[in-house]
């Protein structure tokens, strides 16, 4: 398999509900040659449908329907209909072929099921104009040779000579320039013919212009009394204005140097409210002092309970010191003596006793009494050892409790003066901030002083502008004159002149008499329109001039550019005609222009337009532009020269040929080509497979074939088939 050129522009296909590929179909596009294959009926032909309407194309009989809903999926017994039928047609863009600023372009084209069809660019809506000026731009379009049917495959011979130079033009680039001159051609005509509508209306203005004039001659003195006096009291108001004006502008430098003593004051007294804030943050609590005082009293509380059970356990101790004592003289003097007594008796028992077991319980209830006797004490001492231990717990826990009422009467101390400073910093803080907010307001007392001296001046100005909207003036003109040094007189004197002058004039305008108004309104406003037309006029011959520049250059690029490229289109259309036919010679002409000229003079039966040899001349000009192209050829080994004699298959080869020589001048960016290989015979199907893989390291090219030869030149191949729900799908094969 041949290696082709990586660079591509066409980089993607999307169809969503278009004819019958229902669901979302996506063909990719590595470069070089796509081939799309598939048995009759499966949806080959609908992608190049979608790629012609994606195009510009607005004829649904050429996408092969007969309305513009039949491009939207139309349901099966398995499937429901959709709403909406969309395709989006991708090109790489990172050469910047594109006139446009993105690295990728995405054309979408949507047709809704109430006709409503929409272009988008990148996702922003476009006009149809717009979409057929920017694939003009790169040479694509539906009247040239982007896409070639099976039927259409020997379009160019059966072709108009006209139809044959659009289709050259076309793919030379030339179309945008024949649009743009389309489009200038109907600006020119327009502009024609509001040119005599404007003519037409200054012809009707200008002679009742004149007799308004006549009519509205008499009060011409009045006018110039009026202009005198509109001068006078321009003047007049102007120099009272400028006085009110200059008195209201020497306060402002006061209210400025206010203003920015105050925002000083301001600054200094934020700067006080900043410092008593920050005396305010550190302010000592009182609660504070009341914590120390609470807990002291608690301490106390704790100490006294603490001592009042000490001494309770120390009369304990003593109580039990005497006791005890007592109680050991006690045990000398009585109860021991009885005691001994019990033992000697006891003891004379055993001695008079034969029996051991009677002597045991004998000297078991001795040692009983003899334990009483002496357990009384010990257990007293116990009681008093306890007592002690308690006592002396009770004093290791008053040692804290003095050491921490001690620091709490300092901590007392300390808060109390901590406090007492703070009360003094505070004080002065205070009256910063007060003194400072004092200051302020007596700058604000003298700046509200200086507004109400601006206000009494400004009623002063509005009783003058009363004064001036009675005359008929704004504020405006007598602002804008008082600032004009000319209109400024020099002392109040000169006012009082004025004002005179302004009353003798008034008293001459009155004794003229009324003046109707609605003549002289009417004579402003013809004369008005008249100037208007006048200058409307001027603009459209100047516009019709520009526009019939833009023409003839455009015309001249036409021109240039076709006769430029033709030369080497003959050349390769001779080249590609020797290889199709193995001989043989063929050439692009012109068709005879006298000829042409004659029809097209006879033609015109307008007697005006035969009088007027401008106009005659222009047509023949214009006519030599618009040339058709004739095809010459000559068959090897036959004596056949014209195209009429021609087998089909022969067309199909003469087309093909003239389409490689268009495309080696000026390489599409893509051409779709549909079974125009389908009439060639082995041999020739071959030499088409050939020319196609040499031009795609330039142009990429969708084949849809069913011959094996145009297969393999493919690198990638998309199967299309149609499964029984009635909806085409798309299977891929990448051929190495």
């Amino acid at each position: 398999m041949p290696r082709y050129n990586k660079f591509m522009y066409l980089k993607q296909l999307e169809l969503i509900g278009f004819k019958s590929f229902a669901q979302k179909t996506i063909l990719d596009f590595p470069g070089g040659i796509a081939g799309i294959v598939g048995p009759n009926g499966s949806g080959k032909s609908n992608v190049i449908d979608a790629v012609r309407w994606i195009l510009g194309e607005r004829e649904a009989k050429n996408l092969r329907g007969a309305k513009a809903g039949d491009l939207i999926f139309a349901g099966t017994p398995k499937r429901p209909r959709m709403g909406m039928a969309q395709v989006n047609l991708t090109f790489d863009n990172s050469s910047g072929f594109f006139p446009v600023d993105f690295k990728e372009v995405t054309i979408t084209r949507r047709i809704e099921r109430d006709g409503v069809s929409k272009y988008f660019l990148n996702k922003a809506e476009v006009r149809l104009k717009d979409i057929i000026d920017f694939f003009a731009k790169v040479r694509l379009g539906t009247r040239g040779l982007s896409i070639i049917n099976q039927g259409s495959s020997d379009l160019f011979v059966r072709a108009t000579p006209e139809e044959r130079r659009t289709m050259i033009e076309e793919i030379l680039g030339l179309r945008q320039y024949q649009l743009k001159k389309h489009e200038a051609s109907r600006k020119l005509k327009n502009t024609s013919i509001n040119i005599e509508k404007v003519r037409a209306m200054i012809e009707e203005v200008a002679p009742h212009l004149r007799f308004l004039k006549r009519q509205t001659a008499k009060w011409g003195k009045l006018g110039e009394l009026q202009q005198e006096l509109k001068e006078l009291e321009n003047g007049y108001f102007a120099n009272k204005l400028k006085e009110i004006n200059a008195g209201i502008g020497k306060f402002d430098p006061e209210i400025k140097k206010i203003d920015a003593a105050m925002a000083e004051k301001e600054k200094e007294l934020d700067g006080f409210k900043k410092e008593l804030e920050k005396i305010e943050s550190v302010k000592p609590q009182k609660s504070g002092i009341g914590d120390i005082r609470k807990k002291r009293d608690l301490l106390l509380q704790e100490r006294s309970t603490i001592e009042r059970d000490a001494g309770k356990l120390e009369a304990k101790i003593e109580f039990l010191n005497s006791v005890v004592a007592s109680e050991r003289v006690d045990l000398r003097s009585g109860e021991l003596l009885t005691v001994l007594g019990e033992v000697g008796e006891v003891i004379e028992k055993l001695l008079a006793e034969k029996s051991l077991e009677k002597i045991h319980e004998d000297l078991k209830m001795l040692r009983q009494k003899v334990s009483s006797v002496t357990g009384q004490s010990s257990r007293k001492k116990g009681e008093m050892e306890d007592l002690k231990f308690a006592k002396d717990e009770l004093m290791k826990k008053l040692g804290p409790i003095r050491e921490e009422l001690a620091a709490l009467s300092v901590k007392e101390e300390e808060s109390a003066k901590g406090y007492e400073h703070f009360n003094e910093d505070f004080r002065r803080a205070f009256e910063k901030v007060e003194n400072k907010k004092e200051e302020i307001a007596k700058l604000d007392n003298d700046k509200n002083r200086l507004f109400f001296e601006i206000e009494r001046l400004n009623l002063r100005k509005q009783d003058i502008e009363m004064q001036i909207n009675q005359v008929g003036r704004t504020m405006a003109e007598m602002e804008a004159l008082a600032k004009d040094q000319s209109q400024l007189l020099v002392s109040g004197e000169n006012l009082v002149a004025l004002e005179r002058k302004m009353l003798r004039l008034r008293g001459e305008i009155a004794g003229i008499g009324d003046v109707d108004h609605a003549l002289v309104k009417e004579a402003e406003e013809t004369e008005s329109r008249h100037a208007f037309l006048a200058s409307q006029l001027d603009d459209l011959e100047k516009a019709a001039k520009d526009l019939d520049q833009l023409i003839d250059e455009l015309e001249e690029k036409i021109d240039n550019g076709f006769h430029e490229s033709l030369d080497k289109i003959n050349k390769e259309f001779d080249k590609f005609f020797d290889l199709m036919f193995d001989g043989g010679k063929a050439k692009l002409v012109l068709e005879k222009p006298d000829i042409k000229i004659q029809k097209e003079v006879e033609a015109a039966t307008d007697p005006e337009l035969r009088e007027h040899e401008k106009e005659v001349e222009d047509m023949e000009t214009e006519e030599l532009r618009q040339l058709g192209i004739e095809i010459e050829l000559s068959l090897p080994r036959k004596r056949i020269h014209s195209l009429d004699m021609l087998s089909g298959g022969e067309k199909s080869l003469v087309s093909i040929a003239a389409l490689f020589a268009l495309i080696s001048v000026s390489p599409p960016p893509f051409l779709v080509l549909v079974e125009v290989d389908a009439a060639l015979d082995e041999k020739n199907t071959k030499r088409f497979a050939d020319i196609v893989r040499d031009f795609a390291k330039k142009t990429q090219f969708i084949l849809v074939t069913h011959n094996r030869a145009t297969m393999e030149a493919a690198n990638v191949l998309y199967g299309v088939t149609m499964e029984e729900d009635g909806v085409s799908k798309v299977l891929s094969i990448k051929l190495e």
